[in-house]
């Protein structure tokens, strides 16, 4: 039987409003690669745990939603999709209840560990050459070993006017107070703005979308170009 070959794995790492899913995306499309969006499983299982009336503050309750959490999602870039079960939370993960109620979640250690055994698998099985994996501490906890390991970061005023441009159902004051929020709650768990050894930081302060998706496609064609010379 032919041995499955591994995929080149990038990961990337970046703060909310950085740009990671879009460039993330975007640079998975262009090079035929996979694309694992992280975040979704926190805000599925967020999510799942609101449903079912859990307390997100309870951490043995929350990890206890683990052991029937049926959760998928598509890895092509261009079908993207989130299940939980039979029920598409793709656009339901999206709401600001899930977003409040995600960091929560996140902090429980059983959750981390459950989740990155998870995208772990994902990673190794895409049907594609490689895959982008973005989301939090991908660089350092989910793929170490990954051929090309990126920080992408952008200036938190940035970062805010991008969101703020994403989310027009809410004031911009609104965006700032919940981006920063998100980032207090984040850095307790992970440090996601200072890039580990052997990481390339991408800062995408004075770049735009298309500028950014070139600056990081460039990354992963010099990473891969050296790996393959070493």
């Amino acid at each position: 039987m032919a041995r499955h070959t591994l995929p080149t794995v990038v990961a990337i790492d970046g703060p909310a409003g950085s740009g990671k899913s879009s460039v993330s995306r975007a640079a998975a499309r262009r090079l035929g690669f996979a694309y694992l969006d992280t975040g979704a499983a926190y805000r599925a299982l967020a999510w799942t745990v609101l449903d079912r009336q859990v307390d997100t503050e309870n951490a043995d309750a929350v990890a206890a939603v683990l052991k029937d959490f049926d959760y998928s999602i598509g890895t092509d870039p261009d079908e993207y999709f989130v299940l939980v079960g039979e029920t598409d939370v793709t656009e339901a993960i999206r709401s600001p209840e899930v977003s409040a109620a995600v960091s929560a979640v996140a902090r429980v250690p059983e959750v981390r560990t459950h989740l990155t055994e998870l995208f772990q698998s994902l990673a190794a099985n895409v049907d594609r050459p490689g895959v982008v994996v973005e989301g939090r501490d991908i660089t350092t906890v989910v793929a170490p070993d990954a051929e090309v390991r990126i920080l992408l970061t952008a200036s938190e005023e940035a970062r805010m006017t991008r969101r703020s441009a994403e989310i027009t159902t809410q004031s911009a004051e609104t965006v700032a107070d919940q981006l920063r929020s998100r980032d207090r709650a984040d850095s307790q768990v992970v440090d996601f703005m200072s890039a580990a050894d052997g990481v390339t930081t991408v800062d995408s302060t004075h770049l735009d979308l298309e500028q950014t998706i070139t600056a990081v496609i460039d990354v992963i064609n010099t990473r891969t170009a050296r790996a393959s010379h070493d």
